[in-house]
């Protein structure tokens, strides 16, 4: 999802290292960019993934000169704020899909996510909230996996960040659960515009 130039300290997980078993508990990820079945990162970052589903988020994409997609989603729709703890995220996810009250609420929205006129942002103006198309990843090494995609997408908490790490509620298939994605600052920063589409890329 960044266009930023890999350097030593956004290198991939080794291709060549055995997997290793599930003793960290389990980690859900929804993307919508270069992590995608059949775009670069995915074979470098996700190597190993359990499962990969369609899903989709509530929330608008902008594009980068580049052509990187960069997703917003409502503020009300965060349920938690990623750390430099992956195990600890983890846990939060998992308290969160725990979380009957939290779930109803999140259900109710995610059961129509289609564009209307009155989901504009609070401020300022731009295109109404809607589904966003991706997929749900699913990994079983979180200590591992966070730490190297989070340094690719440039989520470095308590610092300066490209991206930010956040878990929102993912709709796939009938099923409504947790999962953490990156989304970028499009209110602060030129030379994003409107994607015009739900997907990246674009169809068409």
């Amino acid at each position: 999802m960044t266009d930023t130039p890999m350097n030593p300290m956004n290198q991939a997980m080794n291709p060549t290292e055995p997997l290793k078993p599930n003793t960290n508990g389990i980690l859900r990820l929804f993307v919508y960019g270069t992590l995608k079945r059949g775009f670069w990162n995915h074979d470098r970052f996700c190597r190993g993934v359990l499962a990969i589903e369609d899903a989709l988020v509530r929330g608008r994409l902008f594009e980068t000169s580049s052509g990187i997609p960069v997703l917003e989603v409502p503020e009300e729709d965060i349920l938690a704020v990623g750390t430099t703890n992956p195990l600890a995220d983890v846990a939060t996810c998992l308290r969160a899909e725990t979380h009957r009250q939290v779930q109803a609420r999140v259900v109710a929205r995610m059961s129509n996510p289609d564009p209307t006129p009155d989901r504009l942002p609070k401020k300022g103006t731009g295109a109404p909230w809607g589904p966003v198309y991706g997929e749900l990843l699913t990994f079983d090494d979180p200590e591992n996996r966070l730490p190297a995609i989070d340094r690719l997408e440039g989520f470095h908490p308590g610092g300066p960040c490209l991206y930010r790490r956040l878990l929102v509620s993912v709709r796939a298939k009938e099923t409504v659960l947790p999962a953490w994605l990156y989304v970028g600052f499009p209110s602060k920063e030129r030379g994003l515009q409107p994607l015009g589409s739900s997907q990246w890329p674009r169809n068409g």
